[in-house]
């Protein structure tokens, strides 16, 4: 393609754009809105799945024992624990040690657990079992809820579950709603190809009789249509970034350590994905708006 057909071609496509600003501006807007609540959806997915990740990392199964076990039988649990598959490392915490790790959970509601102290303590001792990955957590939990001198066991997965069950939804909507809202700026973006075509319809039958290609009348098009996605796609990422970030931003003030993406993220990847997200769709709205204008 040689250099004067580019020029041809982009100059056509700008001013086509400029003539019909009003339809043109719409369909910026919707492909900006259609890429906006996709990185929305995007961006709740990916924190979700940062949470279960985490949760996962920290994920430990609790085998309390009972107030009245012996010291063999916990000798024995701990000589068990220590043999089983997937243990990656045992804790023992005293009733003592229990009661003033509560006290420092409470943070400023310590109040609430006076009148307790080592004679007169609620809380339990128990094996903090560490494991190498959540799967071995149910199979110990199971098999430890009958051992004697054990109370009871208790486990994360079950919260865990819950949050990858919301990420897994999340996922779902968000990919049902972009389906959605990309057949509207197809739409759009379709009708604003054809408003041009339209307008310009003697001049397409002009070139198709003297023999021009159907590519070299299509590029002008094509070229606008990638340009309202591209537009839109950058306005998209430019609303997604500066929201993200104020939320950010409020989450995270005053916490030394969070599990959330981070804004830059938006810049260094979303962007580049709605990019190619906006010229597909500004290229395949053309495409299909010129089929019957070709046809003579």
């Amino acid at each position: 393609m040689r250099f004067s057909s580019i020029k041809y071609f982009m100059s056509d496509a700008f001013k086509s754009i400029w003539r019909n600003r009003t339809i043109s501006l719409a369909s910026v807007a919707t492909v900006a809105a259609t890429l906006f609540i996709f990185g929305v959806f995007l961006l709740v997915g990916l924190n979700i799945n940062e949470a279960v990740a985490d949760v996962e990392d920290k994920i430990e199964v609790r085998v309390y024992l009972d107030l009245e076990a012996t010291e063999e039988q916990v000798d024995s649990i701990e000589t068990q624990l220590n043999s089983e598959t997937g243990v990656a490392e045992i804790e023992f915490e005293t009733k003592e040690q229990a009661l003033e790790n509560f006290r420092k959970e409470l943070k400023g509601k310590e109040d609430l657990l006076d009148g307790y102290d080592e004679e007169n303590n609620p809380m339990q001792a128990s094996f903090i079992v560490k494991l190498a990955e959540p799967k071995y957590a149910q199979d110990i939990e199971k098999k430890y809820n009958n051992v004697e001198g054990v109370d009871e066991v208790g486990n994360d997965q079950e919260i865990i579950d819950k949050i990858a069950g919301l990420a897994k939804t999340v996922r779902w909507v968000g990919i049902a709603i972009f389906i959605i809202l990309i057949a509207v700026s197809l739409f759009l973006i379709g009708n604003t190809i054809k408003i041009t075509v339209f307008s310009r319809r003697r001049e397409v039958g002009i070139m198709k009789f003297v023999g021009a290609t159907d590519w070299f009348i299509r590029w002008p098009f094509v070229i606008e249509g990638i340009v309202i996605g591209i537009i839109g796609a950058l306005v998209s990422t430019v609303i997604l970034y500066f929201a993200y970030r104020y939320l950010y931003t409020s989450i995270t003030t005053g916490m030394f350590i969070t599990t959330l993406v981070e804004p830059v993220y938006v810049l260094s990847t979303i962007t580049w994905e709605f990019l190619l997200a906006g010229i597909f769709i500004g290229a395949v709205g053309s495409i299909l708006s010129l089929r019957k204008f070709l046809v003579v």
